[in-house]
């Protein structure tokens, strides 16, 4: 017999698949015969200029990120962030959350990991563009943001590397504002992404579903509030160790 609680979350779920229901077969139709639409392409490919031309700026953000336990359940776990880029070479992000409290700075010249509650930091010497940390980051350091790719100059082509359907599921407010709702799909993942309509094409909300993992577990990033005239202090991008704090390695791929 279900218990008072299941009862309740059965019918709001049943409620929701109901809603769901009035659009599934014309999206799904839409899926198959389209390929990836030219609008989700144009969409996209807008928004992720628009974000390549901008020089600097802060994305204030809400994650979350699913893990599959061995029975199959799934876990979430949320974490917040502030993520600060100045082109072509700095960066600071700072997420505090559920896992862990971690602090990312790159300088133009070196990368440092820092983890102020367990008083550690890694650092490394990385020299290049914000593209090239990305890179090295993710092929030497084991280190990847789901959701870098949109700081690229060429998001555009690297979001698109590998998709063979898209589509415009429609409209969508996320944080107040009104978007744009696409969906991809690609061999190994499918990926959704919420832009802002109007003059600052902004991406508002990121989804990834991993379908090459049992339970195809989703890692989420919704941007609360985007800064794009930020005034940045020298202490920015600039990492200082706070007192006893210890320099560990980095553990090398």
């Amino acid at each position: 017999m279900k218990s008072t609680v299941e009862r309740r979350l059965l019918a709001a779920v049943s409620q929701c698949f109901a809603i769901a229901a009035l659009t599934t077969l014309s999206l799904a139709a839409q899926a198959q015969s389209a390929g990836i639409a030219p609008e989700a392409k144009q969409i996209l490919k807008a928004s992720t200029d628009f974000l390549a031309n901008q020089q600097k700026f802060t994305a204030d953000t809400r994650n979350t990120l699913e893990i599959v336990l061995k029975s199959g359940q799934k876990i979430e776990f949320n974490s917040t962030g502030r993520q600060s880029i100045q082109r072509p070479n700095k960066l600071r992000a700072e997420r505090t959350g559920d896992l862990v409290e971690q602090v990312f700075v790159y300088d133009g010249k070196s990368l440092t990991l820092s983890n102020p509650q367990e008083k550690v930091y890694a650092q490394v010497p990385t020299p290049g563009t914000l593209e090239e940390m990305f890179d090295f980051a993710r092929t030497k350091l084991d280190i990847v943001a789901p959701a870098g790719d949109l700081a690229y100059k060429n998001a555009y082509d690297i979001l698109m590397d590998g998709v063979t359907e898209g589509i415009v599921v429609g409209e969508a407010v996320i944080e107040g504002v009104r978007c744009d709702h696409l969906a991809f799909r690609a061999p190994e993942l499918d990926w959704q992404i919420w832009i802002q309509q109007g003059a600052q094409p902004l991406p508002r909300k990121l989804v990834i579903t991993t379908l090459d993992l049992p339970n195809a577990p989703q890692f989420a990033i919704t941007i609360t509030k985007w800064n794009l005239q930020p005034a940045f202090d020298a202490e920015t991008f600039t990492f200082t160790p706070s007192a006893g704090m210890k320099q560990i390695d980095f553990r090398p791929r």
